[in-house]
């Protein structure tokens, strides 16, 4: 922000009213000189929400705008949504969907584009996606997928793909933001998108014509991604974490009563995807009866 600029437009909109700094002030609920010092060019030290306050009694509004180098800061957020569209692409064509994207419409006079458009010919099922690199307002969010998944059938009769049903699928870069956005509208999330995490990735390898159909993906880096391997653990919001099946080696006296030959007696051996690690013996040591350190009476 220009704070000159800034200032000089707040006092040419009072003067344009016929108003006082006085009165400005006194519709802005703010003291006299935070005006004189706006309109000085200070507004640079004065709370972003009191410079919203003030040119909002004058029925304007402060938009704040984050440059970076030119141009750069808007490909490097276009650049995030490319990559998750891709992998979305990617994901639905392994599974013998049809794909488009970036789907202008123009449909009585409603216009907008959806992100991913995908058809599956042997379910008759038409998919809208919503890709979004960060969690939006939610009126914001919300409105636009109904719209889209309203106008669906005729945008995808167009295209020669008669839909048997339409579904939606919203999906979200992994991020804590989005995590806490999430969480903060849990019920609103549940009842909008009740499907999560890999219920959507079985219904997309085999999906069914199920009315009204809505799901939610974040793709987890490293682990809910294409070719990762489906055998882990996911909750219910689509992160996976590591799956273990737990082997229990319990100690029994030997020939003369000394320790079974074997791993180590009494450790809990943790059987992940690629390795095997011992959990220390205190994690869980089951002994034979007698001793309390596993020596026959």
């Amino acid at each position: 922000m220009d704070p000159f600029r800034f200032g000089r437009g707040i006092r040419d909109l009072r003067r344009r009213r016929g108003w006082r700094q006085e009165d400005l002030a006194r519709a802005a609920g703010v003291s006299r000189s935070v005006v004189a010092r706006v309109e000085q060019g200070r507004g640079d030290r004065v709370p972003y929400v009191t410079l919203a306050r003030i040119a909002a009694a004058l029925g304007a509004r402060v938009a704040v705008r984050l440059d970076w180098r030119g141009e750069q800061l808007d490909r490097l957020i276009d650049s995030r949504h490319a990559a998750l569209t891709e992998l979305v692409v990617r994901e639905l064509t392994s599974h013998g969907w049809e794909c488009a994207t970036e789907v202008t419409f123009s449909v009585y006079g409603e216009r907008g584009s959806i992100d991913v458009l995908a058809y599956h010919p042997a379910a008759s099922v038409v998919l809208v996606v919503e890709v979004k690199s960060s969690i939006p307002e939610i009126g914001n969010l919300l409105i636009p997928i109904d719209r889209k998944v309203r106008l669906a059938p005729r945008i995808a009769a167009e295209r020669g793909w008669p839909p048997g049903v339409v579904a939606r699928l919203l999906v979200v870069e992994e991020g804590r933001t989005v995590r806490r956005r999430i969480q903060d509208h849990e019920a609103i999330f549940s009842t909008a998108f009740p499907v999560r995490g890999w219920a959507v990735r079985r219904w997309m390898r085999q999906p069914e014509a199920t009315p009204a159909w809505s799901g939610l993906w974040i793709p987890s880096d490293g682990h809910e991604r294409i070719g990762a391997t489906p055998g882990a653990a996911c909750d219910g919001t689509g992160v996976r974490g590591p799956q273990f099946r737990r082997l229990t080696v319990e100690r029994s006296p030997g020939p003369r009563g000394g320790r079974a030959p074997g791993p180590a007696a009494g450790r809990e051996t943790q059987l992940g995807p690629r390795r095997a690690h011992a959990v220390p013996p205190a994690a869980r040591i089951r002994t034979a009866p007698g001793d309390a350190r596993g020596r026959s009476s």
